[in-house]
């Protein structure tokens, strides 16, 4: 088997493809061979030995799959060798091959492809967790999306916009507020060249329900300051490298909410619930309710420089 191995925190040009004998599933395993892994902002940072939890070298990034079972150990009922299957793994899906609990392999609908299914799990897994079950959100409400070019950004105009909300979608480019268009926003700001929170008070007509944060930086405090009475912003991460300090005077005024968005801790401290939560994920893409944008992809050797492009805000 072959899989991509960081020997060192640093830039993720240093990453290499090592060969390793083939996995064996032991009690309640399951070896799956990868057909697509997800690539994402996080796995930069794990890589760089910049994220809040430190994994020391040498280890496999990759926080998702999907891919066929070609093997299980003793005690696993739940799944068969030849099922399409999708996890979170936390680390180690940029490989050929992985050997994971089988309880926490899902099955693929038939109407998802490996690549697709490969690439949705940490976006619309943090999307859904935050939309229905952090700030829940209401239909006929507005949300502001930062990032809105981005896999989580995407994903939350997506989950917002199926549950009946509207979107205002914040970006940095006019290619990522297409983007952000196809998937249903009804309105853009590109916020490199107009006031946020300006703009969003006025998309949101004086009443701007929610916002969808997984950029910081000085975009926080703007779009905290767009809320309405009783807004909510939810914190999913700092994409753009700076974490905000908030003046809590700011989330006095309206009775505005700041709510913490951890679904990765989450998902590995409830691996039942967060089974449950891609279920409902995958139920609603199989029945049309979602519709993720098909991934782009790129070769196993190409994992250090599409983390460079995400790093560099490129993809």
């Amino acid at each position: 088997m072959r899989r991509v191995v960081c020997h060192q925190w640093g830039p993720p040009e240093d990453l290499v493809i090592e060969e390793f004998a083939d996995l064996e599933a032991g009690p309640g395993q399951a070896v799956v061979s990868v057909s697509a892994a997800g690539v994402n902002f996080v796995d930069a940072l794990f890589v760089a030995g910049t994220y809040q939890i430190k994994v020391p070298p040498p280890f496999t990034p990759g926080s998702e799959m999907a891919g066929t079972v070609i093997a299980t150990g003793e005690g696993v009922s739940n799944v068969e060798v030849g099922d399409r299957v999708i996890s979170s793994l936390g680390l180690g899906a940029f490989a050929s091959h992985v050997v994971v609990s089988a309880n926490s392999l899902v099955p693929i609908p038939d109407s998802l492809t490996d690549t697709a299914a490969g690439a949705l799990t940490q976006s619309y897994c943090t999307a859904w967790f935050t939309l229905t079950r952090r700030v829940p959100i209401q239909e006929g409400e507005t949300v502001l999306v930062l990032g809105a070019g981005g896999g989580v950004g995407l994903a939350a105009i997506d989950v917002a916009t199926s549950l009946g909300a509207r979107v205002i979608a914040a970006a940095s480019t006019p290619e990522k507020l297409a983007d952000a268009v196809a998937m249903g926003a009804f309105a853009t700001i590109s916020y490199e060249s107009e006031d946020l929170k300006t703009r969003a008070r006025e998309l949101g007509e004086g009443q701007l329900d929610v916002v969808i944060d997984p950029v910081g930086s000085l975009h926080t405090e703007a779009a905290l300051r767009a809320l309405g009475t009783n807004g909510r912003l939810a914190v999913i991460g700092f994409a753009a490298g700076d974490i905000p300090s908030i003046r809590t005077n700011l989330v006095l005024l309206n009775n505005r909410s700041l709510v913490g968005v951890d679904w990765g801790a989450w998902a590995m401290r409830n691996p039942d619930a967060q089974s449950k939560l891609l279920g409902e994920v995958l139920e609603r893409i199989d029945n049309g309710e979602l519709n993720p944008p098909p991934p782009t992809e790129y070769r196993l050797d190409e994992a250090g420089q599409v983390l460079r492009d995400l790093l560099d805000r490129r993809l």
